[in-house]
């Protein structure tokens, strides 16, 4: 399953991230998560709850699919 996760922000942390597609309950559940699982972020292996997610990266979790980080653009055309 390849899914976009759309940044209201700059970017998120790999631990909100983890909570926003419901792969954990909540923000204490991500550094046990990472210890148990490999999740690759741009294809290397990661275990920081705080690695700053930017929009373009890959992240791929075990069991859950490939989530693409994409950046909330608003419906203007550039003039």
């Amino acid at each position: 399953m390849k899914k976009k996760i759309f940044l209201e922000t700059e970017y998120m942390t790999l631990g909100q991230m983890l909570k926003e597609v419901n792969v954990i309950g909540s923000g204490g559940q991500a550094k046990w998560y990472l210890a148990e699982q490999t999740v690759l972020v741009d294809g290397e292996p990661e275990n920081r709850r705080g690695r700053k997610l930017y929009a373009g990266m890959m992240i791929e979790l075990p069991d859950e699919g490939t989530f693409f980080m994409a950046k909330k653009e608003d419906n203007h055309a550039a003039e």
